[in-house]
């Protein structure tokens, strides 16, 4: 995508492809300089949001190029990328050092963007071929006994949730998806950030009043429900299940199916990939 691009034209150039994120270009340096991605749509979302009467006149007009200068101001950083010669360890360090969920691979002769790694894509790949290796004991260890997880001050919210709150929540709390809890703390749903761009694909983006649950209902995927697991279940068994069913977390529920915590992406390939080696990210 260039940066010239108009915002909106852009998140549905995403929702045509059917893809979370791309590349930015800019003409002028001839170089990618960044990502465009769904957090960037929640962003100017919770920004902008006044109320159903009022368009998002931000979103309409503005292009990728101006929001990029409002919302980054002084803080442009260079965009985080990878070689095609660089190892699947450091392709996880960068990840997870650097808190970012897709990682281009750009050729430094050509200054193409070949493919883009994300935690998903490298797991699936290390299931596949651990599998020719020896397995490390680890595997047959539980969560509890590994401590991979968050467990404390954990991000979610009620089926009468308004959107606009959960995506302030995204925002505020940086994380990918939010637990839909009933009044028992029971787990009922889960809203992710990949279902903010129903929004776009719906043009409904401009009523963010409605509840999550009503935001819901307008999934453009089969949902099988919310993937759980228990503290207590080996990394081996968590490693093939998350793999199987193609999402990116767990939620850790307990006996009555109360959320205790959460298993992400991140925290897995932490566990399998940087711990054995000594390298421990915050």
């Amino acid at each position: 995508l260039s940066i010239l691009n108009h915002v909106k034209k852009a998140f549905f150039a995403l929702v045509a492809n059917g893809v979370r994120a791309a590349p930015l270009w800019e003409s002028k340096t001839q170089s990618f300089v960044g990502m465009l991605t769904i957090t960037d749509f929640i962003n100017i979302l919770t920004r902008y949001y006044k109320s159903p009467m009022v368009q998002i006149y931000e979103l309409e007009e503005h292009k990728i190029e101006t929001w990029r200068e409002v919302y980054l101001q002084e803080t442009f950083k260079p965009l985080v990328h990878i070689s095609p010669d660089a190892s699947i360890f450091e392709a996880v360090h960068s990840l997870i050092k650097n808190k970012i969920h897709r990682l281009p691979v750009i050729d430094p002769l050509s200054g193409n963007a070949l493919y883009i790694l994300t935690h998903k894509r490298i797991l699936k790949f290390l299931q596949l071929f651990v599998c020719e290796m020896p397995m490390p004991g680890f595997m047959k260890q539980t969560l509890e006994e590994l401590g991979v997880g968050t467990y404390s001050s954990i991000a979610y919210i009620h089926p009468d949730t308004p959107l606009i709150t959960a995506l302030s929540v995204f925002t505020h709390r940086r994380v990918s998806a939010l637990p839909v809890v009933d009044h028992n703390g029971r787990v009922v749903d889960i809203y992710s950030k990949f279902d903010v761009i129903n929004l776009a694909a719906e043009k409904t983006y401009n009523n963010l009043d409605v509840t999550v649950t009503q935001a819901l209902r307008h999934r453009s995927q089969y949902f099988e429900g919310v993937m759980k697991c228990n503290k207590l279940e080996m990394l081996q068994t968590i490693v093939d299940r998350i793999v199987k069913a193609e999402v990116h977390r767990l939620v850790v529920v307990d006996e009555e199916s109360r959320i205790i915590g959460i298993v992400s992406l991140s925290d897995i390939l932490q566990a399998l990939v940087l711990t054995p080696a000594g390298k421990h990210t915050p």
